[in-house]
């Protein structure tokens, strides 16, 4: 049997066509009409000015700098998500601040926010940044997040590398706080194989980001190289953004598909003691990146490690729900607000396979799996038991 992986580029025709015009215009660089293409198509999407560059974490790292993120201040982010989220706190020199989840979305808790940001402003020590994650696909409370941190005058940067095509009150996962940071990954809805997007609702913030991302080069009367600021070398590729053009023409198919494989794992699982699949919050349209279910061990026979394992047997691949960032080594010794949320979330969650590209026949053989292993599970208590 082939093995079955979590989650898998899936073309939609055209990414071909646009490379390879690319490379017959010898557009090879980080310029060329393919960035061109990607970035107007993505900004129509959203509705606010972008710029492409080499990965998400670039974008999260000069959104924070961007929102003036520099040595000695503080961040607020989310603890569960991947470290990308908080490694750009580290590299301007500041640190992270992490908040727990609420079970609605798994998402930031935003009562947690507003208490650190009231703990923080009454002892006049504002953070300089939130950064809020969107988690597997699904927005945070963006509404009430918003509300907080414009009360203590926080800006917000929406990490929404898990997240492109999802909503929240209608409006698209990005468009709420100051900056925001998508993902192109080679495992993500849609993928430039690696890159990323910086919006911002400021255009002369977006125009900041696209100068340090290539170097931060000074204008010079004869083509000489000056510099002033510094500058990084983050800008996406004009064949990796052909890529791109394609992959965002069936964006909202690749999020039907998802949806639909969410579906039928639900569906499949409804009357599974002890597996319970990731809620999607009422005001939000998740795009269900990956398909997450919590598994309680008692009644489910065996436990989320255990039930990884028999899917590894039988060459599927599960991962767990991401380690909370509170509980890293990386982040030793810094400042957490609550955490037994995301810790549970952490213990019991799994991500199944969840390729928009997966087949009838491969979901089937995933659920079968589990289907067995829960019975098996069940079984062997009952004879140790007795």
């Amino acid at each position: 049997m082939k093995r079955i992986l979590l989650s898998v580029p899936h073309m939609g025709g055209t990414e071909q066509m646009y490379a390879d015009e690319a490379f017959s215009k010898n557009w090879v660089s980080t310029a060329g009409p393919n960035l061109t293409a990607f970035e107007e198509a993505f900004s129509k999407r959203q509705g606010m000015p972008c710029v492409a560059l080499a990965s998400g974490t670039a974008a999260i790292h000069l959104g924070l700098r961007l929102l003036g993120v520099g040595p000695g201040d503080e961040v607020v982010c989310s603890t569960l998500t991947f470290a990308a989220s908080a490694n750009p706190v580290r590299y301007l020199g500041a640190e992270p601040v992490f908040v727990d989840s609420e079970r609605r979305t798994w998402n930031m808790d935003p009562e947690l926010l507003g208490r650190v940001l009231k703990q923080k402003a009454d002892g006049g020590r504002r953070p300089r940044a939130a950064v809020v994650t969107h988690l597997y696909g699904q927005c945070a409370e963006m509404g009430p997040i918003m509300e907080v941190a414009g009360r203590y005058g926080v800006p917000v940067l929406e990490d929404a590398a898990e997240a492109v095509g999802a909503t929240y009150r209608g409006r698209p996962s990005g468009s709420f706080g100051e900056v925001a940071a998508f993902s192109f990954n080679g495992n993500k809805i849609i993928t430039t194989a690696g890159g990323g997007m910086l919006t911002a609702h400021d255009a002369a913030l977006v125009e900041k980001a696209r100068f340090w991302s290539t170097q931060a080069k000074d204008d010079h009367p004869r083509g000489g190289f000056e510099h002033s600021e510094m500058g990084y070398n983050y800008r996406m590729s004009n064949v990796l953004a052909g890529i791109g053009r394609g992959q965002l023409e069936v964006l909202d198919e690749r999020v039907a598909q998802r949806r639909a494989i969410a579906a039928r794992y639900r569906e499949a699982f409804e009357e599974l003691p002890g597996m319970e699949a990731m809620p999607e919050g009422a005001e939000c349209f998740s795009t269900n990146w990956l398909s997450c279910f919590l598994i309680d061990a008692e009644r489910f026979g065996c436990t989320r490690d255990e039930l990884i394992d028999s899917l590894a047997a039988a060459d599927i691949e599960a991962r767990p729900v991401w380690k909370p960032m509170h509980l890293q080594k990386l982040f030793a010794g810094c400042e957490s607000i609550g955490g037994d949320v995301a810790e549970d979330l952490s213990r019991c969650g799994i991500c199944l396979p969840s390729s928009s590209s997966l087949s009838a026949e491969d979901q089937q053989r995933v659920i079968e799996t589990v289907e067995q292993t829960t019975r098996n599970g069940r079984r062997s208590h009952m004879v140790t038991f007795a």
